[in-house]
């Protein structure tokens, strides 16, 4: 039986490096592995407790299903200002409300690429911190800080350095690993 991972970029941009580095996760994956990409996010309306009350938007729905259907969860995220891209924190804080939030126990890793020298560390260490809370079990390494992305990714958005595939090769292999000790 495959192990599905849902994969979210947390970067809206169509060129983006994150998008770029889960495309890399989802070639490197062994065999066994399906990673799906959530592509939606820039159609997630900002969050309201108002609406909430009334009822989850259908993007909504249909992410909360995603999540609940995948084994596990990858995250791409850029780092905005020292932290999480507010379009991905927004996503999550839709998510998790309740009731029967689909994040609690749920596998799942993180990684990022940034044209700066950190690699969006920061954002990734933001983005633990929610995942601590909504009792979500990340994997904790490799760390995948894909830093100076610029330079390694080609023209095409395939990436190209050895390290950074390794890494991400190895994260992924470590979630599938983690997903079934958790099972």
């Amino acid at each position: 039986m495959a192990t599905k991972i849902l994969a979210f970029c947390g970067s809206l941009r169509k060129g983006s490096y994150n998008r770029m580095a889960l495309n890399a996760a989802k070639a490197l994956a062994p065999d066994g592995v399906e990673i799906e990409s959530f592509d939606e996010l820039g159609d997630v309306p900002p969050y309201n407790e108002d609406v909430r009350e009334a009822g989850f938007p259908p993007v909504i729905e249909t992410l909360r299903e995603q999540v609940r259907a995948a084994d596990a969860l990858v995250f791409g995220t850029p780092e905005y200002n020292y932290s999480v891209p507010g379009v991905l924190k927004n996503a999550i804080d839709w998510v998790s409300r309740p009731p029967d939030q689909p994040f609690k126990g749920k596998p799942c890793a993180v990684m990022g690429a940034s044209i700066s020298m950190l690699g969006g560390a920061r954002a990734q260490y933001h983005l633990r911190q929610s995942m601590v809370f909504l009792d979500m079990h990340p994997v904790n390494q490799p760390e995948v800080m894909i830093a100076a992305a610029k330079e390694k990714f080609d023209a095409d958005g395939k990436l190209t350095d050895e390290t950074s595939k390794k890494l991400i090769r190895q994260l992924v292999e470590n979630l599938v690993a983690w997903t079934k000790r958790l099972g």
